[in-house]
């Protein structure tokens, strides 16, 4: 890999990771572009991805800054006075949904490591399929949304059900937070929302995956890759940061059928290539 592909890599990862087109889809794309999978060991790719991923964890954190500083005090101050949960406030009541929220993935992640880590989430087909389909359910959850709930509005029973959307992402193609988001659309978020929710439960897996890959991928991990890396990473988290700037004022004003139409071209452009 040389520097400009880390560069690349970085600002794909950074501007697709947080609007709902895939940055694995994106990456696995110009991954195999690049030739720089090797399929004898996909593991170094899902590692190098993981990796990244923590520089658009930055970003997330630098930009929910003052909303995280406040869930964490109240969830401790809320939680060491003992309570009880109806009693406690909205910021630690959401700490607590995210909390549950990220259950799912986790159990899932660990039991299914081995095939989220291999062949099969690299292959463009399945990342086509997944782009297309996830538009189609996008467009119905934009179809029947109510848009009527705030993220104060969020309770238990949507935490997880969208904690559980938040799997599907495993899949290539499919996008957190275009899972996550749809999710909240069908149960009566409004965009912005819907967005908000997803990008804070992102937060514990992305930095779960991230570390846990950069410690597994230790042995694959040569002087020149530790820049590469590094510069990706970076450039990741400021591509980052704007593209959830982007995102969140986007969906105060517009629904999500740019990102709809979008991920069905590049699905389509995608299973066109792979069929010469």
């Amino acid at each position: 890999m040389t520097l400009l592909e880390a560069i690349i890599l970085g600002l794909l990862q950074g501007l697709t990771e947080f609007i709902p087109i895939s940055s694995t889809a994106h990456l696995t794309i110009a991954g195999q572009i690049l030739g720089l999978i090797d399929s004898n060991y996909p593991e170094r790719w899902t590692s190098f991805i993981a990796i990244i991923q923590l520089g658009t964890l930055a970003a997330v954190l630098y930009y929910f800054r003052d909303d995280l500083l406040n869930l964490i005090k109240n969830f401790f101050k809320d939680n060491l006075d003992r309570k009880k949960f109806e009693n406690q406030s909205l910021e630690s009541k959401l700490s607590w949904y995210i909390i549950f929220g990220t259950i799912p993935i986790v159990i899932i992640g660990l039991l299914f490591k081995d095939f989220i880590e291999g062949t099969f989430t690299k292959d463009l087909k399945v990342i086509s399929i997944s782009l297309i389909a996830l538009a189609l359910i996008l467009l119905i959850a934009e179809k029947v949304a109510k848009l009527n709930k705030d993220i104060k509005q969020v309770d238990l029973k949507d935490s997880i059900l969208i904690g559980i959307a938040q799997v599907f992402a495993l899949i290539p193609g499919a996008s957190r937070s275009g899972t996550t988001i749809t999710a909240g659309l069908f149960l009566g978020l409004n965009r912005e929302s819907a967005a908000r929710f997803s990008f804070l439960l992102s937060i514990p897996a992305i930095l779960a995956s991230g570390l846990l890959s950069a410690y597994q991928a230790i042995k694959y991990v040569n002087t020149t890759d530790v820049l590469n890396i590094i510069v990706a990473t970076v450039v990741s988290a400021i591509s980052g940061y704007f593209a959830i700037d982007f995102l969140i004022n986007y969906l105060k004003k517009n629904n999500t059928y740019l990102f709809i139409f979008y991920r069905i071209a590049l699905g389509i452009i995608i299973l066109i290539y792979i069929s010469f």
